[in-house]
């Protein structure tokens, strides 16, 4: 499966993803859709489990609407009464950051290394984003609205399903600037 002119090479596209805060209007073109959904299913899973369900919504009316539903969320969860977290200050208060794509990763079973293969999927999808000139960001802030019971009944999503990697996709508004990077933490035991 060929990717366009702006293929990379894999490290070229870790070196290069940001998580993006700022989407223009411009939609995902399902080609682009297929190419990213087609990499998370191609991700490693343990035990060829695949455990993984991906829920596709799109449309920023309903994403306004459950960035609503996280607000109060955020709030119970942090114990919190007031304040908007850094992270999400802007005038429509909207945890996807103007973005018209939000592809939830989860899983229908609960065994104990599901969300791990979750997330090596949420690592491919990203990282195939990226490659297509797409921006990508976590939004692990909607877990609890997305895994509400009335969430689900309304956009008929399995009620057994259980969200791990919810993650917006769009074309960037303009260049993400890299974050600083922490001191790598690595621990080197040699037997030898």
């Amino acid at each position: 499966m060929p990717l366009s002119s702006v293929e990379m090479k894999v490290f070229e596209a870790i070196l290069a993803r940001r998580s993006v805060r700022s989407y223009t209007a411009l939609e995902v073109a399902q080609a682009d859709m297929s190419t990213l959904l087609e990499a998370a299913f191609r991700a490693p899973t343990t035990m060829h489990q695949e455990p993984w369900l991906f829920i596709v919504i799109q449309g920023r009316q309903v994403l306004q609407q459950i960035s609503e539903l996280t607000w109060p969320l955020i709030f119970e969860e942090t114990g919190r009464s007031g304040g908007i977290p850094r992270p999400f200050a802007s005038p429509d208060r909207n945890i996807f950051h103007g973005a018209g794509t939000l592809i939830v990763i989860g899983a229908r079973s609960t065994g104990p290394l599901a969300a791990a293969d979750c997330w090596l999927a949420a690592g491919s999808l990203m990282m195939a984003a990226c490659a297509l000139g797409l921006g990508t960001c976590v939004i692990s802030a909607s877990l609890s609205a997305l895994n509400m019971p009335e969430v689900k009944a309304e956009f008929g999503i399995p009620s057994d399903f259980v969200a791990v990697a919810p993650i917006v996709v769009g074309h960037p508004a303009g260049a993400s600037a890299a974050a600083a990077q922490k001191e790598s933490a690595v621990l080197s035991v040699d037997h030898a």
